[in-house]
C-alpha cells in the first residue's frame, strides 16, 4: 500500500484555474510544481492499519521521502530505500513502471493515461474535488483529490482500493523554492541506524 502514497505527488502544485477540466488542471499542477523549484511538505496517511506521517522533498524528477517506517532517496537515476521492518537499505534502478508509482511527473502521466476524471461534489468545505476512476482493472477502485480554493494546493486525497481498503492522505506545510543541496536526494547513512546493511539490487 505504501507505493500508492506517492501517487498524490502529481497534484502537489498550485492550481490556479479551478474552472478548467480536471486533465488540464493536472497538467497545470505539474507545470506549477516544476516552476516551484524544490518543494517540501508534511504528510499524514490514515488507514485501517494506523497512521503514518512524515515529510517529502521534491525537485524536478528527484525526491526524498522520510516517514516513521521508511526512508527513500531518488537522485534521478538511483533509488535507496530504508525499511524499518527489514532494517536494511536496498539500492535499485527503478523501471519506468516503478517510477510511475514513485515519481510525481510519471504518476501524472499515469493518471492521464489510465484514469477517467470528473469534477466531483466537494465533501471538504473550501476545496475543489476531482474524482478519478481507472479505465481498466486496477488496485485503485476510486480516488478523490481535494484542492483548496484559496491557495490552489492539494489538501487531501482519499483512496478506495479494489480490496475494499481505504486510506486518506493529508498534506500541509508547503514550502517552495527551498535552497537544498543536491545531496538531499542521495542516500544519507546518518539518517539510518549505524551498521544498517546496504544491499545493492541493481
Amino acid at each position: 500500500m505504501k507505493r500508492f502514497y506517492i501517487l498524490v505527488w502529481a497534484a502537489l502544485a498550485a492550481m490556479t484555474v479551478v474552472a478548467q477540466p480536471p486533465v488540464q488542471m493536472l497538467d497545470k499542477a505539474v507545470a506549477s510544481l516544476k516552476a516551484a523549484g524544490t518543494v517540501t511538505a508534511n504528510y499524514k496517511v490514515t488507514s485501517g492499519q494506523g497512521v503514518s506521517q512524515g515529510t517529502i522533498v521534491l525537485s524536478g524528477n528527484k525526491f526524498r521521502l522520510v516517514s516513521n517506517d521508511m526512508k527513500t532517496w531518488y537522485d534521478g537515476t538511483t533509488q535507496w530505500t530504508y525499511s524499518r521492518a527489514t532494517d536494511e537499505v536496498n539500492i535499485t534502478t527503478p523501471s519506468a513502471a516503478d517510477l510511475q508509482m514513485l515519481n510525481p511527473y510519471a504518476a501524472a502521466q499515469g493518471f492521464k493515461t489510465n484514469f477517467n476524471m470528473w469534477k466531483a461534489a466537494g465533501q471538504i468545505p473550501g476545496c475543489y474535488a476531482i474524482m478519478l476512476m481507472p479505465k481498466s482493472k486496477s488496485d485503485i477502485k476510486q480516488l478523490w483529490l481535494y484542492i483548496a480554493n484559496g491557495s490552489g494546493l492539494l489538501q487531501n486525497a482519499h483512496f478506495k482500493m479494489a480490496s475494499g481498503e481505504t486510506f486518506t492522505i493529508t498534506l500541509s506545510g508547503y514550502k517552495t523554492h527551498q535552497n537544498l543541496p543536491s545531496s538531499t536526494f542521495s542516500f544519507d547513512a546518518s539518517m539510518v541506524p549505524a551498521g544498517t546493511e546496504v544491499v545493492d539490487l541493481r
